[in-house]
């Protein structure tokens, strides 16, 4: 589609209202960082409602945003969070390579995407891959302004009973397997009945194996 359409069945708030467009409609798409007590609440309101993990408190670090669309009105889209990486899964760590002595030096070096939310009613052709080639633009920034390490690889885990994992790939994450179906900080090796996740990386350095194997901090 070419324009933009509004559904004339949402009869609720006015974030509410069904968009169809081209991507191009919408922009500039920009990624507000979420800071103050109302934005806070907003956000923790949309993903509780209509994330399918719902709200939950980021473990470690964590930065925030609302992907905000600039026309043909301004529109809230969706939501982002990154935050700290899980202490173990077997197939990142199997992929980088790194011993037991690497992973506890340079975890820190890694960002989770633990949330990522289209909201339901919006319908943009490609959105989804787009935010997400921005969104690491700008976290490789924010991350080092705030947290004063800039980080060299994002993680994430996409559920394969719910989502294809498509929009990751078409912005070239690489699938390098699945969770073993454990806790996100299991540190005793159990399993917790959790259905295994497609884990997905993207470098954010160039020389980021290089650093993640290396023994300086």
């Amino acid at each position: 589609m070419s324009a933009e359409t509004f559904c004339s069945n949402c009869k609720n708030k006015p974030y509410l209202s069904c968009l169809l467009c081209a991507l191009s409609t919408v922009q500039p798409i920009q990624l507000k960082r979420v800071e103050q007590p109302a934005e806070q609440r907003f956000w923790r309101e949309l993903v509780e409602r209509y994330h399918y993990l719902g709200y939950r408190t980021a473990y470690g670090a964590s930065l925030r945003y609302l992907i905000e669309a600039s026309s043909p009105q301004p529109s809230i889209l969706g939501c982002l969070q990154f935050s700290s990486p899980a202490w173990r899964i077997k197939a990142r760590d199997r992929w980088i390579g790194w011993n037991d002595v690497n992973r506890k030096q340079h975890l820190p070096r890694l960002i989770n995407n633990s949330r990522f939310l289209i909201l339901p009613w919006v319908r943009i052709p490609n959105l989804a891959s787009h935010v997400l080639a921005l969104s690491l633009s700008t976290i490789v920034e924010d991350w080092e302004r705030y947290y004063g390490l800039r980080p060299w690889l994002a993680e994430t885990l996409v559920d394969s009973s719910r989502f294809t994992g498509h929009c990751y790939r078409a912005a070239n994450w690489i699938d390098v397997g699945l969770t073993a179906g454990r806790g996100r900080q299991d540190r005793q090796h159990q399993r917790h009945g959790l259905a295994p996740k497609k884990v997905l990386l993207y470098p954010l350095h160039p020389n980021y194996l290089q650093y993640l194997l290396s023994d300086s901090k």
